[in-house]
């Protein structure tokens, strides 16, 4: 990957953001011959990378890795010279017909802002997750699954990103256990049929992690029946968080409106 060496100069276009998103806007935008560049706070791709399998993507009609599709595109779009900086903003600044980013590397110049920042995962806030964060609880099946091998694992949440990781983790881990606060799981019913034909994944609804406990690494977990209030000990071995993102607009508060969730009106 290229970096753009930070100057004094202005871009016509920065984008905020790494992912699909973010290297889509930038083919169009370099592609258009506007000095553009993307700052990315971490892994130019975002959260696909981690996707074992796109299968919504067009022209891919066996599915692709989510790293190589975001390889690609970074590829496509340094074709056209895109820029890449490495930094996070954590301002935006208007002024006369241009912008000032400022990020914890540099200050840049632009006349218009593209913003595809993304999501975080949102955390489950319980006893035991921070201690036990890299020796049980993870947030990627894809990165993790292998050393979970002949483990009972759990994963939490009840969408596609969840039941993605569950299928993930199927083929390493002895037994996987899906736990989702609602009575239904809410991905799409071709991801469900996938699960439902997997021997080693059940589920237990209704139901919320209170807990995680270990000595060295995760040994169990305490989960709470909603409705009965009842709670239960599940031995794992591992802890799979897939409950949602929160968008990143932290930096862009003072200039736009938010809805509840942080998403820019």
């Amino acid at each position: 990957m290229t970096e753009t060496k930070k100057d004094a100069s202005v871009y016509d276009v920065l984008i905020i953001g790494g992912g699909p998103a973010g290297l889509a806007a930038g083919i169009y935008t370099s592609r258009s011959r506007l000095k553009s560049a993307i700052i990315e706070k971490a892994i130019v791709g975002g959260q696909i990378v981690n996707s074992e399998l796109v299968e919504n993507y067009p022209a891919f009609p066996e599915g692709i890795n989510g790293y190589d599709l975001t390889r690609l595109m970074q590829e496509q779009a340094t074709k056209f010279n895109l820029g890449f900086i490495i930094d996070e903003i954590a301002s935006i600044q208007p002024g006369v017909n241009e912008y000032t980013l400022k990020g914890g590397e540099g200050e840049y110049r632009t006349r218009a802002v593209i913003i595809a920042s993304g999501s975080e995962r949102v955390k489950l806030g319980v006893p035991g997750e921070e201690q036990y964060s890299g020796r049980g609880v993870s947030y990627c099946a894809t990165c993790d699954a292998a050393f979970f091998k002949d483990q009972p694992v759990a994963v939490v949440g009840g969408g596609n990103a969840a039941l993605g990781e569950a299928l993930a983790l199927a083929k390493f881990a002895s037994k996987v256990t899906v736990i989702h606060r609602r009575d239904q799981l809410r991905a799409t019913k071709i991801v469900q049929e996938r699960v439902d034909a997997e021997p080693k994944i059940d589920y237990i609804l209704e139901s919320e992690v209170t807990e995680i406990a270990g000595d060295t690494f995760v040994k169990k977990i305490k989960v709470r029946n909603l409705k009965s209030k009842a709670e239960k000990w599940v031995e794992v071995g591992g802890v799979f968080e897939a409950i949602g993102f929160r968008p990143n607009t932290a930096f862009i508060k003072p200039l736009l409106a938010l809805d509840e969730l942080g998403a820019i009106m």
